[in-house]
């Protein structure tokens, strides 16, 4: 079986010849003979590497593969590519970068390696490699750099928030449904514009308060992470965050000058810049003598609870790293941590959950979600099909990757519609929309929220919101 077979026997060798096989793969990736492709800065672990036997139990789980069958965006497939460039037979060129590119890093891969192969440390370690000694076409590279001058700065996505708002008010969506719109934008743009949310121009004033006293005998203090674009665009799951944890008795502390925790940065190799986010967060933190750090979104706690990994190397913050990392929490497990105090009302639905990738896999948080669900009288709990498989958001993915993004939305939509849901909770803001988009292309939407808004409802004795 070669490396680009389409569709190959799972038990079969990677390095077997074939009319595709690692020949051809060398003609296509410049061959670096006698010395790494990789520079010496963490580069993936040969040890980590060799622990890859092949055995193809990943396929299954691997979005990519599901969709095109091709071992170069495959796990094993990606992982023989990183051993190749390690020991000098291939370049970090077009194509080995575009197959690391296209990975989404949901890390389902490493739920199901009977090996116990730590993906995610190695392409962790080699998206730096990538963007450091590989350079981007002019298009991509800007269109990068307008995602990370963004995204990680809420002040300047509410200084969007009008202008947004009249766009959708305007209708001028329609414009951009025409074909003459669809050949001239650029495929990003649209997809960027196809997973907006509703913007609520009251989320502009929305400012949570720095502390917020618990409302029973108090049982823990408690940080809130409140994110980037949560905070400007999913205000409303920070305010039912608030509301629960002070309802179960819990102290809770909101820096006001808390900053971007570096989690989009380090999943897409823009390793400083990461790590600098990372730092500074340790630094707001650390003065407020906390028993928790509390996180509602599962892409952030996944980078939250590596940093003790990320920053090993740094001689004042590994320590630091450490203790902040062991400190923190995904809103769901936290919840199932305390017994509740707070009555649950009833809430008579049927709910569909979405595992967001990064509390599933990377966290491997998948019980206290569901088991905080099930404590509300009422509620129908129901698992997807293939919920293993990422719903195509996976962080900036659906920004540079649009086209296979929708695919895998449209994939998971379907899914969700097979149980006939009367809604759909995840714990990620990324997957709400992804999912909400993918449900509109079909034409059959569904409230969609996070778990945390349905334990509010029910101890405030209200409907979920969008029901």
């Amino acid at each position: 079986m070669s490396i680009v077979n389409r569709h190959n026997d799972n038990d079969a060798p990677l390095e077997e010849a074939g009319p595709h096989g690692l020949t051809e793969l060398r003609t296509v990736l410049p061959i670096k003979q006698g010395f790494s492709a990789f520079d010496m800065h963490h580069a993936p672990d040969p040890e980590l590497l060799a622990d890859c036997v092949h055995c193809g139990f990943c396929l299954s789980t691997c979005p990519t593969y599901l969709l095109w069958g091709e071992e170069m965006d495959s796990p094993r497939g990606r992982i023989h590519l990183m051993k190749m460039a390690s020991e000098g037979e291939i370049g970090i060129t077009d194509t080995f970068s575009t197959h690391m590119d296209r990975c989404l890093g949901c890390m389902a891969c490493v739920t199901a390696c009977p090996s116990g192969v730590q993906y995610d440390k190695l392409i962790e370690a080699t998206r730096p490699q990538v963007e450091r000694n590989h350079p981007r076409g002019l298009w991509d590279r800007l269109f990068r750099t307008m995602i990370f001058s963004l995204f990680p700065y809420p002040n300047r996505l509410r200084l969007m928030t009008p202008l947004l708002w009249l766009y959708q008010k305007s209708g001028a969506k329609r414009l951009l449904e025409t074909p003459t719109a669809k050949r001239l934008i650029p495929a990003r743009l649209l997809g960027m514009e196809a997973i907006l949310p509703t913007i609520r121009l009251n989320s502009l004033l929305s400012r949570p308060k720095a502390f917020n006293r618990a409302k029973s005998t108090k049982r823990r203090r408690v940080g809130l992470l409140i994110g980037c674009i949560q905070r400007v665009f999913f205000d409303d799951v920070n305010a039912a965050t608030i509301r629960v944890l002070t309802a179960e008795g819990c102290d809770v502390v909101i820096p006001p000058t808390q900053g971007c925790c570096g989690a989009l940065s380090i999943h897409s190799g823009r390793e400083v810049e990461g790590l600098n986010y990372a730092r500074g967060l340790i630094d707001t933190f650390e003065v407020y003598a906390l028993d928790t750090i509390v996180v509602n979104v599962a892409g952030c706690g996944s980078s939250l609870k590596e940093y003790g990994h990320l920053l090993r190397d740094d001689p004042e913050y590994a320590e630091r790293a450490k203790a902040f990392s062991a400190s923190v929490r995904d809103i769901t497990e936290l919840l199932a941590e305390l017994t509740p105090v707070a009555p649950r009302h009833p809430i008579n639905l049927r709910v569909a959950y979405h595992d967001a990738c990064h509390l599933a896999h990377a966290q491997g948080v998948r019980r206290q979600p569901r088991d905080v669900l099930r404590a509300i009288p009422g509620i129908e709990l129901t698992d997807i099909p293939e919920a293993d498989v990422c719903c195509g958001s996976a962080g900036t993915y659906n920004l540079l990757e649009p086209a296979t993004a929708n695919q895998l939305g449209e994939r998971k939509a379907q899914n969700i519609l097979s149980m006939k849901p009367d809604m759909i909770a995840t714990a990620n803001p990324g997957c709400l929309l992804q999912i909400t988009a993918a449900l509109q292309r079909l034409d059959q939407p569904l409230p969609a929220l996070h778990p945390v808004q349905l334990v509010d409802a029910s101890i405030r004795g209200v409907l979920p919101p969008g029901v």
